[in-house]
């Protein structure tokens, strides 16, 4: 047959017309996604072929490789993508590209399944991928050969304006070839550079070889859809560095299959270190979403919650209904489904881990701890198997040493109907002050929190196992009497009173109420925060924020009745009570101090220098 002969003239069905125009115009957000969409029929065109090599005997060409060549031609400003699979007969180059939406591999797939057989490795299913081409191209030329032993070759050429023309073209071999002469401002898509950038992004799984001007691309496999046992280490640590844009080594990973209630392949990966713990940015989410091979969404939001963000990998489903450009997934129940699978997949494995080996998890949750605690606070779907992932310094463990919520109640008094904690900036800080005293005099174990996230853990959480989680430095707290040394000097109760009474005469609006108090032992006196709803740590951060309004504290002040200063200071007010008051307003301000809610030191300063002035004095 000769390629002289005149072509044949047709009219797009004048759907497909509008169809151009809108895949032109506003259906795909990049005009790069081209190359994904010809590279996933090129490879759909192949899977094809490969099954029917199973099924016929007599196919043309049948010792072409089963490949994907992409070649680039920067001067001429030419893409041409040629897969060796299965090819259109004339009639078919009509249907498949000059009617709306039809779709090749829709109709094999189904002709498929209704033979009883399956094969779900084919991409394309909504039939305008092709015509994705239009937005980079000045005209678009299909060479094309059926699998056929006797079919012909045929040359489909069109400006995407309305009409297309169809000749016959000699020497094809079986398969197609698509030639694209690209627009000025399209050019880039000429260059090696950048297109390999593109299928490294889209195609980098696809299950035939693709080749940029002579050079494989797609070396690494999807790893997600091999068994467990195949894969090595080195592979698992390849793919990771590959797929995750990373330069550390994993420390945990999760190879996950599913059949129900989704079919979903899945390889989850904890990198080595904490990029936000570290200074940078906030990460996006790390768990690219595919669908057969194919990359649809490299930081799918919505996928996986906020709090799992630090996690890399991928998750490959066949069920996901995507929409028409396959940028975005129309169900977004099924998303929510994929994601809480995930999810508690991954917390099962976490805990897993916790178990067999603890000091690897200590090292994991010194690392990435955070995010599980910004879980537990925001999460109420998977809160009950994040909290006992959750570990916590407390007053019975070793400095650097953690407990969890449940080893915790393990060693509690069987009375105890509570889990206290104290919110402070280090081990060093909260053994030194105040609060702990009273729990330890009792022998109370109490956790330490350090970071302003634990604090709403704790508040969001309540109680754990039917005990409630309760601040150590509430005022409410009843603790009972402590035994005491009985020959110890102490206020009477009416003193006590009389002393509190000038306290809060002599400190005004400062203080809600004064009171003696059996809680303390070492320290003189404390303040308690009588507001529940806004803790030390809190109204930190919320100052930090530049939070408007009055955020002084209304605060309780507890004497101990039994320290030397508090004695001495119950006489020095009637000897001496210039001095008194400086002395009890320091009191207070120490007291101020411990609890981190003291905003300006100054005037205590300058008051301690008049202290010391005075107490210096010769008689």
């Amino acid at each position: 047959m000769s390629t002289a002969t005149q072509p044949e003239k047709h009219s797009f069905q004048a759907e497909v017309q509008q169809l151009l125009d809108i895949v032109i115009h506003s259906l795909y957000t990049d005009k790069e996604i081209f190359v994904r969409e010809l590279t996933s029929n090129a490879s759909d065109a192949l899977e094809k072929l490969r099954h029917l090599q199973i099924t016929e005997k007599n196919i043309h060409d049948d010792r072409l490789p089963l490949e994907i060549n992409i070649t680039t031609d920067e001067n001429g400003g030419t893409f041409t993508i040629q897969d060796f699979g299965i090819g259109m007969t004339r009639e078919e180059l009509v249907e498949n590209l000059g009617t709306i939406a039809h779709s090749g591999s829709k109709a094999f797939l189904k002709a498929i399944k209704e033979s009883g057989q399956n094969n779900d490795n084919l991409i394309g299913q909504f039939g305008v991928g092709f015509y994705s081409a239009f937005m980079v191209a000045k005209q678009v030329k299909v060479y094309t050969r059926s699998w056929h032993p006797d079919g012909t070759g045929y040359c489909w050429t069109s400006e995407g304006k309305g009409e297309y023309s169809i000749e016959e073209a000699e020497g094809q071999r079986r398969g197609t070839k698509i030639v694209i002469e690209l627009m000025e401002e399209a050019k880039e898509f000429a260059k090696d550079a950048r297109i390999k950038d593109i299928l490294r992004k889209y195609s980098s799984f696809v299950p035939f070889p693709v080749n940029l001007n002579g050079e494989k691309v797609n070396t690494i496999q999807a790893l997600w859809l091999r068994s467990k046992n195949e894969i090595s280490e080195d592979e698992y640590k390849e793919f990771y560095k590959f797929a995750c844009h990373a330069f550390d080594e994993p420390r945990y990973r999760l190879h996950f299959s599913a059949d129900a209630p989704i079919a979903l392949n899945s390889l989850l990966f904890v990198p080595g270190d904490n990029m936000e713990r570290m200074g940078m940015e906030r990460q996006e989410p790390g768990v690219a979403l595919y669908c057969r091979k194919i990359l649809i969404d490299q930081h799918p939001k919505g996928l996986l919650p906020e709090w799992l963000r630090f996690l890399k990998g991928v998750v490959d489903s066949e069920d996901l209904p995507l929409n028409i450009s396959r940028e975005t997934m129309q169900d977004s129940a099924l998303i929510q489904k994929i994601g809480r699978l995930l999810t508690k997949r991954m917390l099962k494995y976490l805990e897993e881990e916790s178990r067999k080996n603890v000091e690897a998890y200590e090292e994991f949750f010194t690392r990435f701890g955070f995010f599980l605690k910004e879980g537990a606070a925001t999460d109420f779907t998977h809160k009950d198997q994040i909290v006992p992932l959750l570990r916590f310094e407390s007053s019975l463990t070793e400095p650097g040493k953690r407990t969890t919520l449940a080893e915790y109640i393990e060693r509690a008094k069987e009375e105890q109907k509570e889990i206290y904690y104290l919110v402070g900036p280090n081990r060093k800080a909260i053994e030194n002050g105040p609060y702990l005293e009273a729990f330890k005099a009792r022998n109370l174990e109490v956790l330490f929190l350090y970071e302003s996230v634990d604090e709403f853990v704790m508040n969001n959480l309540h109680e754990y196992k039917e005990k409630k989680l309760v601040s150590a430095d509430r005022d409410d707290l009843d603790l009972g009497d402590v035994s005491t040394d009985p020959d110890a000097r102490s206020l009477e109760e009416a003193e006590v009173k009389s002393l509190a009474q000038w306290f809060r005469d002599k400190l005004g609006d400062r203080v809600a109420e004064v009171s003696g108090s059996n809680r303390l032992v070492d320290s003189p006196a404390l303040v308690l925060n009588t507001d529940k709803m806004m803790s030390a740590s809190m109204r930190r951060m919320m100052k930090a924020m530049g939070q408007e309004g009055d955020l002084t504290p209304k605060v309780n002040l507890q004497l101990n009745p039994r320290h030397p200063l508090i004695l001495n200071l119950a006489g020095l007010r009637n000897a001496n009570e210039g001095l008194a008051v400086k002395v009890a307003e320091q009191i207070f301000d120490n007291a101020m101090i411990a609890a981190g809610l003291l905003d300006d030191p100054r005037p205590m300063v300058d008051r301690i220098y008049q202290i010391l002035e005075e107490a210096s004095k010769k008689d």
